[in-house]
């Protein structure tokens, strides 16, 4: 053990954040021991604040300190078009994004067997609910395009469509500025499938 029980800690501590590992952890710490106590201390009030006021949005299952959330709430929304995401983040990337103007549906994850994550495990049984108002006419699945996300997407389509609710999927293909030779043969074929008159 190379430092004092408190600061060995906190360095284990931190370790346990996605994306930090022992160096940056490290350096976290020491940045924190630096800063003035003031700092460190808003630092943990907000973090406690955090954990204590956020929670679920009984309708979309988005983070919020009220509930329903506020998107749920605006007046300004489009109730006809719910757009299903495996995570809170994604919201937050697509409000980013100033387009969609319909409400969300949060997941919680995506189908993986090899992981143990079932239909059940995440908020599909609640979406089915939802559509059961008859208010909305369209679903967009934005779940990732990876294997998991797609046949999360599979599943929610094939569960959708007989309630006579359009489903439609993000498209997939290039990003804007990237160059065809470095393009993988997926991500082609699938901009080839997504083509679009112009």
């Amino acid at each position: 053990m190379f430092y004092a029980e408190p600061l060995a800690r906190l360095i284990e501590e931190l370790t346990k954040l996605p994306g930090i590992g022992p160096r940056t952890a490290q350096r976290l710490a020491f940045h924190l021991l630096a800063a003035p106590e003031g700092e460190v201390q808003r630092l943990a009030e907000a973090l406690l604040t955090a954990k204590r006021e956020i929670g679920y949005c009984s309708t979309c299952f988005n983070l919020t300190d009220q509930d329903p959330c506020r998107i749920c709430r605006g007046t300004d929304r489009d109730r006809g078009l719910i757009c299903v995401v495996e995570d809170p983040k994604d919201v937050a990337a697509m409000e980013k994004t100033r387009e969609f103007r319909g409400l969300y549906h949060v997941l919680h994850g995506a189908i993986s067997p090899l992981d143990g994550v079932g239909p059940e495990d995440i908020r599909v049984r609640e979406l089915i609910v939802r559509l059961g108002s008859g208010q909305c006419k369209e679903v967009i699945l934005a779940t990732d395009p990876d294997t998991e996300g797609e046949a999360t997407a599979m599943y929610i389509a094939r569960l959708v469509k007989p309630l006579g609710v359009r489903v439609t999927r993000l498209a997939r293909g290039l990003p804007v500025g990237g160059e065809l030779e470095y393009a993988d043969e997926v991500t082609l074929s699938k901009a080839l499938e997504g083509r679009r008159e112009i």
